[in-house]
C-alpha cells in the first residue's frame, strides 16, 4: 500500500483526474485534489531541475515552488501523499553534501537554506509532525546535524528580515526538527559520540561533548523571538525524556528553575521565560508519569508563582504557557487511564452514522442494550473509582485552569479550557461533576464576557470528550441558551459576538457527541434560538456558526422537521449579508410551525431596542416582513406591545417601537387586514404624544425625528383615519422637519409629505392646496439655507392638485433658485441641488398628470413646455456651470450632477411630447392631436427640442464627460450613453448622430470613469465646431489641473488626436488651427476667471513644449497675437503665482520666434523683470536669458554680450531698485522705448503711496507667499 502511494505522483496525471462531468460524484478530496493535479506537474518539474543539479542553481525557483505550497495553507491535506517524494530526495541532498563538503566549508550553508526554505514552507502547510517521518534518521547523521546547526547557530546575521530573505531562519528551524528525530536513536548517545576518543572524557558524572553541545544551542534558541523557540522546546523534550539523559535533565530543570524563579523585566528575558516554560510543557507532554513526579512539587510552585507575577498579567503568551504547563502538571499527578463513566458517543463519521439511522427498528433499537450496559458498568465500576486516591495538588490546578477560563485574552481561555478537559477525563464521576458546578458558576450575571466565553470553551470540550453525561445537559442547556443571547451595551457599542459564536460551538458539540435519543428533547430547546441567531445576530461569524451547529445537529441526528429545508435557505453564504437575513431567511424560516413566535420576540425585545440605529430600522422592517403569516396576531397582540415603547425613556426602544409600529401597519394594510378603530386612534395618537413629551429635544431628538417621519410615511400609506387636528398636526411636524439642517431628517420628511398629502389633504377641498404650495414658495428665499433646501424637495413631491393653478410661479422660481445666489455669505450648494432636483420632479409631475381642460386651455398646455424648454432647460445648462468650491472642495460638482440628470430628464419630457404633438379642443371633437401638416408656419418655429438645444445638450455632457472629477466623467458618460440608445423615446436632431453612437456604443458597464479610456473616444468630436468649444472648455481643466495621472491621460490623448491624420498634413494643420482657435475662445470667453484661465495657459504652454500649434502658418500670428492680448489682461496686476509662471514661459516661447510677435513678447517679458515679487523676477530674468540665447535679432550682435551679463550677474530676487536700473538698461540695449515703462512706474508708486502696506517689500511678499500655500 505504501509503495502505491510512493508511486501515486509519478503517475501521468491524465491517469489519475477523472472525467470533469463526474465531478457531482466525487468526493470532496478527489475534486480538491483534481485541482491541485493540475499545479504538481510544474512542481514537479521544478523539483527535478533541483535534484539533477544537486542544488538549487536558479534562485527564482525556490520562490515559484513556495508561491505554489502556500496556496493550500487551508488544505495541507492535498500535499500529504506527496510528501515523501518531494521531503526525501531534498534531505538527502543536504546530508550528501554536508558530508561531501564538510561542515568546515563555507559554501554549504549556501546550498542548503535554499532546499531549506522549501522544506519548512511545508513544514508551514503541512505542519511539522506529518514532515519530519519523511527526515533521514540514520545514527551516523547525529553529529552531521549537530556540527551543521552549530554553523548556523554562529553565522551571524545583520537582521530578522535579512534571516528570511536568505534561508538562514528556515535552515536553523529544519536542522532542529531533523535533530528532534534524530536524538530518539535507539542507543546510548555517548557511544555514538565519536569526540569522545580524542578527549578526556572519562564519563561518570559528566555529559558527553555531543548532548552538551546539543543543550547550549538549544538555550539559546530558547530566547530566541522566532519559531526556533518552540522547536528547540520539542528538540530538547525529545532529548531530555530519554531513558539515558538522567543527569542532562537534571542540570536543565535546575536551569529552568533558576530562570523561573528570577524574573526581569528585560525583553530577552521575556523570550527565554517563554522558550522555557514552552520546554517545559513539551517535557511533561513527552515523558513518563513516573520520570516526572518527583518534579512536579518544584515546578508547580514556580509555575504558580510565575502566573501571579506582573510578567504574566503584562503577557498573554506567557500565560498561555503556563496554563498548558499547569494541565500538564496536573496530567502527571493523576493516573493515565479511560474513565468508565465516561459518555461513548457517536462515530466520527458522517457516513456510519448515517448509515445508522436508515437501518431497521431492530437496529436502531440496537443501541438501547448497550447504553444499558454502559450504565451497569457505570455503576459497578463506582466503588472502585471512589476509592482512587486524588492528590492534594490537582485541587489547585484545576483552580487555576478555572481562572484561566475568565482570563482577558482568548487565546488563555482556549488552553485553559483544553486543560480542563483534559484533567476532567482522569477524575472520578463526582468530582466531575464538581467541575462541571464550578464551570456553570461561570455563567452568573455578575461575571464578565470572558467568563462566559471561556464557560462555553469548557463545556464544549466536556462534551466532545464524553464527560458532560446526558443526566447534565438538562441543567447546561438554559446556560447555553442565554450565551445564544448574550449581548452587554458597553457605551456606544455592545460585547458578547464571542461568547455568541462560543456557545454555537457548544451546540455544534452536542450534535457530534450523542445519540438521537438523548439529543432529541434538547435539540426542540435550542433548534430556534439557534435559528433566531443565525437569521438576527448583528455578525455575520455568529450567524454561520449558528447556522452551521443547527445543520450539524440535522445531519447527524436524524429526521428533524424540515430541517433539510431550513439548512438549504440558512446556508453559508445566504447569511453573509444581513439584510438577506433579516428579510429572506428568516421569513421563509418563519413558515415552519414553532419558529415565529420566538422570531418576533427575539425583534421585539432584543432587536427593535438594539444600540445600532441601523439594525433597530432594520429588525423593524423584518417584523414587517412577518406580518403575512399571521395579520391578527400582529395587529392585535404585537401592536399592543409596541405602542406603549414609543414612549419609552430609552432613546433606542422608542426609536425602534416608532419606526415599528409604522412597518406593521403598513405591513397589516398591505395583507388586506384592517384595524381596528381603537387601534387606529392609538397609532394617530402616537406622534402627538412624542410631541407632547418633548421627545424631539436633547439627546436623540434628530433620530426621533426621523423615525417620526418615517412612521408618518406608513401610516399614509395605509390609509389610517386620522381627526383634523392630528392632520394638521402631522403636516406641521413634516414643515419643522423640512426646515432641519440635517439631510437625513429632511429626506425622511420629503418621502413622508410624498404620501402624506394625496393620503389626507388633496380630498378637502378648502383652498389649503394654494396656501401650502404658496407657502414652499415664500420658503424659497428663505435667509435659512435649511429652509430653503426642504422647501425646493418639497415642491418636487406635491400633486398636480397643489401645482394646477400655480405651475408657471412654481417653475419661475425653481429656475431662479437654481442659480448662484448673489450674496456670498448666502450661498449654499445643497440648496441649489434640491432646487435643480424639485424643479426636474415638478416637470415630471406636470408632464404626466396635467391635460387639457377646462381650466387648463391647450394654449396654457403649450405654454407649459414651452416655458420647460426656454426657462428649465436654460437653467439647467446654468447649472452645468457651478462651479462653487468652499472648504469641502467642489461642492458645485453635486449641482452639475444633479443638472446632468434633470437634462436628461427634460429632454425626454420634450422629445416625447414632440414625437406626439399638441392635443387641441376642437368644436364638435373630442380631444385629438393635430397632424403636422396642420401646423402653422409659426408653431415651428416653436419646436420643444431644435437643433440648437441638441447640440447645448451633447457639447454640455461632452465637457463634463473631460474634466477633472471621476464620478462626474462617469455620470456624464452614461447619461450620453442612455440618450443615444433610448428605443423609446428618439431625441432628434442631434448633429453628427453616427459618430456619437459610433464613440458611446450601447454597452454595458462601459468604464467612463476611466480617463485613459473614455479621452481618447471623446476627443474625437474635436474635429466637429459644435462641440470643439465644449470639449476644450472641459479639457483643459484636465490638462492643467494638478492631478499628475488625469494630465498624463488627457494630453496624451489630445496629442494622439492631433497626430492621429500622419500623412495627410493639411488635416493635420486644419486640427491644429481648429484647436487654437478654440483656445483662444476659452481664453476670452472665461476672461478673469482663473479657475479656467490657469489650466488654459498651462495647457498652452505644455502644447509649446510638445511643439504643437507653433507652425499653421499664417494663422500663427493670428493665435499668437490673441494669446499676447489675454496675457496682457489676465497678468496684469495678477498674484497668483501659477498663473504667472505659465504665463511668464508662454511670453519666452513667443519671443523667441520670428519678427514681429517677438519684440512685442520680448516687451512684455522685460517688465516682469521688475516685478514687486522676487520668485517672479527670478523666473522673468530666466526666461529672457533663453529667449536671447536662442533668437539673435532682439538684440544687437555687438550688444549681447553685455546683456547676457546683466541678467546672469545680477541679483533678481534682491533689492528691487537694483533690479529696475538693471532693467532700465536691458531696455536700452534692446533699444525699446521706455515711455511706457516709466508711466507704470508711477502709476505703480502712486498705488503704493495709497496702501497702508509696510515700505518693506519683503513683508507683503512673505504674506503673499502665506496665503499661497508655498
Amino acid at each position: 500500500m505504501l509503495a502505491q502511494e510512493q508511486e501515486t505522483p509519478k503517475n501521468d496525471v491524465s491517469e489519475v483526474i477523472p472525467n470533469e462531468e463526474d465531478d457531482e460524484h466525487d468526493s470532496k478530496e478527489c475534486v480538491l485534489q483534481r485541482y491541485f493535479l493540475q499545479e504538481w506537474e510544474r512542481l514537479k518539474s521544478l523539483l527535478d531541475d533541483i535534484v539533477i543539479s544537486g542544488c538549487v542553481s536558479d534562485p527564482s525557483a525556490v520562490n515559484r515552488i513556495r508561491s505554489i505550497l502556500e496556496k493550500y495553507q487551508e488544505q495541507g491535506q492535498l500535499l500529504e501523499p506527496y510528501l515523501e517524494s518531494i521531503i526525501l530526495p531534498l534531505m538527502s541532498i543536504v546530508r550528501l553534501k554536508t558530508i561531501e563538503l564538510g561542515v568546515i566549508s563555507d559554501d554549504i550553508l549556501d546550498i542548503i537554506k535554499p532546499l531549506c526554505i522549501i522544506i519548512y514552507s511545508l513544514v508551514t502547510v503541512c505542519g511539522y509532525k506529518a514532515v519530519i517521518k519523511f527526515f533521514p534518521h540514520q545514527v551516523s547523521d547525529l553529529e552531521l546535524a549537530v556540527s551543521l546547526l552549530e554553523k548556523c547557530h554562529h553565522k551571524t546575521t545583520a537582521t530578522s528580515l535579512r534571516q528570511e530573505s536568505t534561508g538562514e531562519m528556515e535552515a536553523k528551524c529544519v536542522i532542529l526538527l531533523w535533530l528532534s528525530i534524530l536524538v530518539l536513536v535507539p542507543f546510548d548517545i555517548s557511544s555514538v559520540d565519536t569526540s569522545m576518543a580524542n578527549s578526556n572524557f572519562v564519563g561518570g558524572t559528566e555529559l558527553s561533548p555531543l548532548v552538551l553541545r546539543i543543550l547550549e544551542f538549544s538555550k539559546d534558541y530558547l530566547s530566541n523571538a522566532g519559531p526556533m523557540r518552540s522547536i528547540a522546546g520539542l528538540l530538547l523534550s525529545k532529548l531530555l525524556t530519554r531513558p539515558d539523559m538522567p543527569k542532562a535533565f537534571t542540570s536543565f530543570i535546575e536551569w529552568a528553575h533558576g530562570i523561573l524563579s528570577s524574573v526581569t523585566d528585560d525583553t530577552v528575558d521575556h523570550f527565554r521565560l517563554l522558550g522555557v516554560v514552552g520546554a517545559l510543557a513539551a517535557i511533561f507532554k513527552a515523558g513518563g508519569r513516573k520520570f516526572l513526579l518527583d518534579l512536579v512539587p518544584m515546578v508547580w510552585n514556580d509555575t504558580s508563582i510565575l502566573i501571579k507575577s506582573n510578567a504574566a498579567t503584562r503577557s498573554p503568551l506567557l500565560r498561555k504557557f503556563l496554563v498548558k504547563l499547569t494541565q500538564r502538571i496536573g496530567l502527571t499527578c493523576l493516573p493515565h487511564r479511560s474513565p468508565s463513566w465516561r459518555y461513548v458517543g457517536k462515530s466520527s463519521s458522517l457516513g456510519e452514522n448515517i448509515s445508522e439511522i436508515v437501518t431497521d427498528k431492530h437496529d436502531r433499537c440496537s443501541h438501547d442494550p448497550n447504553v444499558n450496559s454502559w450504565n451497569s458498568e457505570q455503576n459497578a465500576r463506582c466503588t472502585q473509582e471512589d476509592n482512587m486516591d486524588v492528590p492534594e495538588i490537582v485541587e489547585e490546578i484545576i483552580e487555576l485552569l478555572l481562572s484561566g477560563l475568565r482570563d482577558s485574552d482568548t487565546v488563555v481561555r482556549w488552553s485553559a479550557a483544553k486543560g480542563l478537559g483534559r484533567v476532567t477525563a482522569c477524575l472520578t464521576s463526582e468530582l466531575a461533576d464538581e467541575v462541571l458546578s464550578s464551570v456553570l458558576e461561570l455563567f452568573s450575571p455578575v461575571e464578565g464576557d470572558g467568563s462566559w466565553h471561556g464557560g462555553c470553551l469548557a463545556l464544549a470540550e466536556l462534551a466532545r470528550r464524553g464527560l458532560l453525561l446526558p443526566s447534565s445537559l438538562p441543567g447546561v442547556v438554559p446556560f447555553i441558551i442565554k450565551a445564544l443571547h448574550y449581548d452587554i451595551r458597553r457605551g456606544p457599542h455592545s460585547v458578547g459576538s464571542h461568547v455568541r459564536d462560543a456557545a454555537a460551538y457548544v451546540c455544534w458539540a452536542f450534535g457530534r457527541a450523542y445519540y438521537h435519543s438523548d439529543m432529541k428533547e434538547i435539540l426542540v430547546q435550542l433548534a430556534p434560538h439557534l435559528l433566531t441567531v443565525a437569521c438576527y445576530d448583528r455578525e455575520v461569524n455568529c450567524r454561520r456558526a449558528a447556522a452551521a451547529a443547527f445543520q450539524e445537529n440535522v445531519g447527524r441526528q436524524g429526521s428533524y422537521p424540515h430541517g433539510i429545508d431550513i439548512v438549504n435557505a440558512a446556508d453559508y453564504f445566504s447569511l453573509s449579508s444581513r439584510v438577506n437575513s433579516y428579510l429572506n431567511v428568516a421569513a421563509c424560516i418563519a413558515q415552519f410551525e414553532g419558529y415565529l413566535c420566538p422570531f418576533v420576540e427575539e425583534l421585539l425585545f432584543n432587536k427593535i431596542c438594539h444600540w445600532d440605529r441601523g439594525l433597530r430600522e432594520l429588525a423593524a422592517e423584518a417584523l414587517g416582513v412577518l406580518v403575512k403569516y399571521d395579520p391578527e396576531y400582529f395587529a392585535t397582540t404585537v401592536l399592543e406591545r409596541l405602542i406603549p415603547f414609543s414612549l419609552s425613556i430609552d432613546l433606542c426602544m422608542r426609536h425602534g417601537a416608532t419606526i415599528a409600529v409604522g412597518q406593521l401597519v403598513l405591513a397589516v394594510h398591505q395583507c388586506d387586514h384592517v384595524l381596528s378603530t381603537d387601534k387606529q386612534k392609538d397609532v394617530a395618537g402616537i406622534v402627538p404624544a412624542i410631541e407632547k413629551a418633548r421627545l424631539y429635544r436633547g439627546k436623540g431628538g434628530e433620530i426621533m425625528r426621523c423615525a417620526v417621519s418615517q412612521f408618518i410615511r406608513c401610516i399614509s400609506l395605509s390609509h389610517v383615519f386620522l381627526p383634523e387636528k392630528t392632520m394638521r398636526s402631522l403636516l406641521n411636524t413634516l414643515n419643522e422637519n423640512l426646515r432641519h439642517p440635517n439631510a437625513q431628517i429632511q429626506s425622511a420628511a420629503v418621502e413622508a409629505l410624498k404620501h402624506f398629502v394625496p393620503a389626507y389633504l388633496v380630498r378637502i377641498d378648502d383652498g389649503g392646496a394654494n396656501g401650502i404650495t404658496s407657502q414652499y414658495l415664500e420658503l424659497l428665499s428663505d435667509p435659512n439655507a435649511a429652509a430653503r433646501r426642504g422647501s425646493a424637495l418639497a415642491l418636487g413631491v406635491m400633486p398636480s392638485e397643489f401645482l394646477a393653478t400655480r405651475w408657471r410661479d412654481v417653475l419661475l422660481r425653481l429656475c431662479s433658485s437654481c442659480a448662484i445666489e448673489d450674496n456670498p455669505d448666502d450661498r449654499d450648494a445643497e440648496a441649489r441641488v434640491n432646487a435643480v432636483r424639485g424643479l426636474v420632479s415638478v416637470c415630471e409631475t406636470l408632464s404626466k398628470t396635467m391635460k387639457p381642460s377646462v381650466s387648463l386651455s391647450p394654449e396654457d398646455y403649450r405654454a407649459l413646455y414651452l416655458l420647460i424648454k426656454n426657462e428649465v432647460m436654460c437653467a439647467l445648462f446654468k447649472a452645468l456651470d457651478d462651479y462653487c468650491v468652499d472648504n469641502r472642495g467642489d461642492v458645485g460638482s453635486w449641482v452639475r450632477e444633479a443638472a446632468m440628470d434633470g437634462l436628461e430628464k427634460c429632454t425626454y419630457i420634450l422629445c416625447e411630447r414632440e414625437s406626439v404633438g399638441f392635443p387641441t379642443k376642437m368644436p364638435g371633437l373630442e380631444n385629438t392631436v393635430l397632424p403636422e401638416s396642420e401646423i402653422s408656419e409659426s408653431d415651428h418655429s416653436h419646436s420643444l427640442f431644435d437643433a440648437s438645444l441638441a447640440t447645448r445638450l451633447v457639447g454640455g455632457l461632452l465637457k463634463q464627460a473631460v474634466e477633472k472629477i471621476d464620478k462626474i466623467r462617469e455620470t456624464a458618460g452614461k447619461i450620453l450613453q442612455r440618450i443615444l440608445s433610448n428605443e423609446s423615446i428618439l431625441v432628434p436632431c442631434m448633429p453628427y448622430r453616427e459618430k456619437l453612437e459610433e464613440i458611446v456604443p450601447n454597452e454595458v458597464d462601459v468604464k467612463w470613469g476611466v480617463p485613459t479610456f473614455s479621452y481618447p473616444r471623446f476627443l474625437q468630436l474635436l474635429q466637429f465646431s459644435c462641440y470643439s468649444k465644449f470639449l476644450i472648455s472641459g479639457l483643459v481643466i484636465s490638462v492643467g489641473g494638478l492631478q499628475d495621472s488625469l494630465r498624463k491621460a488627457s494630453l496624451s490623448a489630445l496629442l494622439e488626436y492631433l497626430q492621429d491624420i500622419q500623412n495627410d498634413e493639411s488635416e493635420r494643420r486644419s486640427r491644429e488651427y481648429m484647436l487654437a482657435s478654440d483656445l483662444l475662445w476659452v481664453l476670452q470667453h472665461y476672461r478673469r476667471c482663473d479657475r479656467v484661465i490657469i489650466p488654459a495657459l498651462k495647457t498652452i504652454e505644455i502644447l509649446f513644449s510638445k511643439k504643437v500649434i507653433l507652425q499653421m502658418e499664417a494663422h500663427t500670428a493670428e493665435f499668437f497675437h490673441g494669446v499676447l492680448d489675454s496675457l496682457a489682461i489676465e497678468l496684469k496686476g495678477s498674484k497668483d503665482f501659477s498663473k504667472l509662471y505659465a504665463g511668464i514661459s508662454i511670453l519666452g516661447y513667443i519671443a523667441a520666434l520670428l519678427d514681429p510677435l517677438n519684440t512685442l513678447a520680448f516687451r512684455q517679458l522685460l517688465i516682469f523683470l521688475g516685478h514687486r515679487y522676487p520668485k517672479i523676477r527670478k523666473v522673468a530674468a530666466d526666461q529672457v536669458y533663453l529667449v536671447l540665447m536662442q533668437s539673435g535679432n532682439l538684440v544687437a550682435e555687438d550688444k549681447m554680450g553685455k546683456a547676457l551679463d546683466i541678467l546672469s550677474e545680477t541679483c533678481w530676487d534682491g533689492d528691487l531698485e537694483e533690479a529696475k536700473h538693471q532693467r532700465l538698461q536691458l531696455y536700452e540695449i534692446a533699444g525699446l522705448e521706455t515711455k511706457v515703462l516709466m508711466t507704470r512706474s508711477k502709476e505703480s508708486n502712486k498705488n503704493d503711496d495709497k496702501r497702508a502696506a509696510a515700505a518693506d517689500e519683503n513683508a507683503s511678499y512673505s504674506s503673499l507667499v502665506g496665503s499661497s500655500g508655498f
